[in-house]
């Protein structure tokens, strides 16, 4: 199991980078035009990039949690949670080419 926990390390790391970006541009804008859009694109932005700070602190640094998901949890769940972390990551790259174009 132990590719699987550092792929999903990587992935909410990198979903934690790409979120940070995004939310300096939609706050940004929204400091700049004031507009409902903008203000609702960097909530989400901002509560997506604490759901991941969270997940990279469990799988990282929490000692009671990060043993337990890198070998007590079931194949089958850490496959569909790996797959949710790498959609994710799919769509904020894809988001983030679309806000910085």
């Amino acid at each position: 199991m132990g590719i699987w926990i550092d792929v999903a390390r990587v992935s909410t790391a990198l979903n934690v980078v790409l979120l940070l970006g995004l939310s300096y541009v939609w706050l940004d804008n929204y400091r700049q035009f004031r507009s409902k859009h903008t203000l609702g694109l960097s909530v989400f932005a901002i509560l997506l990039l604490c759901q991941n700070a969270l997940a990279v602190y469990i799988y990282s640094w929490d000692k009671t949690l990060e043993p337990w998901f890198a070998h007590t949890v079931p194949d089958v769940a850490w496959h569909a949670m790996l797959a949710l972390h790498l959609l994710e990551f799919v769509a904020l790259v894809f988001l983030t080419w679309i806000t910085w174009d």
